[in-house]
C-alpha cells in the first residue's frame, strides 16, 4: 500500500489494524498520521482511546499494554508509536507477538524515519499489516503539489506565479504549506488567482527581488542599473533562463498594457484586465508608454534569440546576457522605431 492508497482506504472506512509509516518526508507522514488517528478515534473518545508513545522514551511493554486494551465506549482505539527506529532487535522481537495476532479493535501505528525491510520484523509485519513509505518529493513534483493544495483552498496560480512561488519556497513541504497559507490569506477570499505580484509581496527571496529590480531597470531604460543587476544575479547563482523568464513575463505585461492604452482604457480597467497591483500601476503604465508595437515585436524576437544563445553558449552565458540586456534597453523610447528593427 502506498500513501494515496492509504488515504483512499481511510476515506472508505477501511482502516488497517497495523500500519508502519516511514520515510524522509515528515510533513506527508504527519498528515497521513493525523488522517488515520482522526478516522480511528473521534475527538470525544480520545481521552481513553488514543495513546501516543515515543520509542525513545517508552518501553515495548507500555506499547503492548495499550495495544491489547479494549476501547472504552468506542468502536476502536488507536496506539501511535513515534521514532520506532529507536527500538532495538530484542524490542522488535517482543513486538512480534502482537503483530502476528493483532486486535481488530486496535489500530497500531508505528512511525520511523527509515527502516530495513530485509529484517525479520518488517518481513513479518508486511504479512500482517501495511508498510507505507513517504518519499521526499523531487523538485519537479513540487509545482503539482502546490497547485493541488492551492486548489483545495479555492485558489489557482498563473503559470508565472507558480513558477516564482516554487522557486522561492524550495522543497521543504512544511515551509511550502506555511508560505501558501500566508499567500492565500494575503489574496483574500475575493481573489481566486495568485499571480507574480502576489508572490513577490508575500514570499521573501532576495535573489528574486533583485530580478524584479532588473525587469524594472530594463523597462525604465536604466542601462547601468540593469547591467549591474544582471551581473549580480549571475554571481549569486541565478540561472540565466530564470532571468529570461522574468524578462519575458514583464514585457508581455507591458505589451498588454500598451495595447489597452491604445484603446483608451483607464488605469482601473488596466489593473483589472492585466492583474496589476494598483500600487505598481503608475510605474508599469509609464514603462509601457516608452515602447510602440514594433518595438515589442522586436523585443520578443530578441528573447527568442537570447533563449537559443543561452542554450548553446557554453560557458559564455554571462557575456551573452550582458549583450542582450544592452540591446533590450535600447528599445525603450523608440516611438518612431523603423519597421523591421
Amino acid at each position: 500500500m502506498n500513501a494515496a492508497e492509504l488515504s483512499r482506504s481511510v476515506a472508505a472506512g477501511k482502516l488497517p489494524p497495523l500500519l508502519f509509516m516511514y520515510g524522509e518526508e515528515a510533513f506527508l507522514l504527519q498528515e497521513a498520521l493525523t488522517e488515520v488517528s482522526n478516522a480511528a478515534v473521534a475527538p470525544a473518545d480520545r481521552d481513553f482511546n488514543l495513546d501516543q508513545f515515543s520509542a525513545q522514551d517508552s518501553s515495548v511493554d507500555e506499547v503492548l499494554e495499550a495495544a491489547y486494551s479494549y476501547p472504552v465506549f468506542a468502536p476502536r482505539r488507536c496506539v501511535i508509536v513515534r521514532q520506532a527506529q529507536a527500538f532495538n532487535a530484542a524490542q522488535y522481537e517482543q513486538l512480534l507477538q502482537y503483530i502476528k495476532k493483532p486486535l481488530d479493535s486496535t489500530c497500531l501505528v508505528l512511525c520511523a524515519d527509515k527502516i530495513d525491510k530485509r529484517k525479520k520484523f518488517f518481513i513479518t509485519f508486511k504479512k500482517h499489516g501495511e508498510l507505507i513509505e513517504f518519499k521526499r518529493l523531487y523538485p519537479d513534483r513540487i509545482p503539482s503539489f502546490v497547485e493541488r493544495r492551492a486548489s483545495e483552498r479555492g485558489m489557482r496560480f498563473t503559470a508565472d506565479g507558480l513558477n516564482l512561488f516554487c522557486h522561492r519556497v524550495g522543497t521543504n513541504l512544511s515551509e511550502v504549506i506555511a508560505e501558501l497559507d500566508k499567500l492565500v490569506s494575503y489574496c483574500g477570499s475575493d481573489e481566486s488567482i495568485i499571480d507574480v505580484a502576489d508572490v513577490a509581496a508575500v514570499v521573501s527571496d532576495t535573489c528574486l527581488d533583485s530580478i524584479f529590480d532588473l525587469t524594472d531597470a530594463v523597462g525604465s531604460g536604466d542601462l547601468s542599473t540593469a547591467l549591474l543587476l544582471t551581473e549580480r544575479l549571475q554571481q549569486d547563482g541565478e540561472h540565466p533562463l530564470m532571468i529570461l523568464t522574468m524578462l519575458v513575463r514583464h514585457f508581455r505585461q507591458l505589451w498588454r498594457v500598451h495595447a489597452l492604452l491604445a484603446t483608451g482604457a483607464a488605469q482601473p480597467e488596466i489593473c483589472k484586465l492585466v492583474r496589476i497591483n494598483p500600487y505598481f500601476a503608475g510605474k508599469t503604465i509609464a514603462q509601457a508608454r516608452k515602447f510602440n508595437a514594433a518595438a515589442f515585436v522586436a523585443i520578443f524576437e530578441l528573447f527568442v534569440q537570447l533563449d537559443m544563445d543561452l542554450k548553446s553558449g557554453g560557458g559564455q552565458t554571462g557575456a551573452i546576457m550582458q549583450q542582450h540586456i544592452m540591446r533590450l534597453v535600447t528599445f525603450g523610447g523608440t516611438a518612431e522605431m523603423p519597421k523591421g528593427k
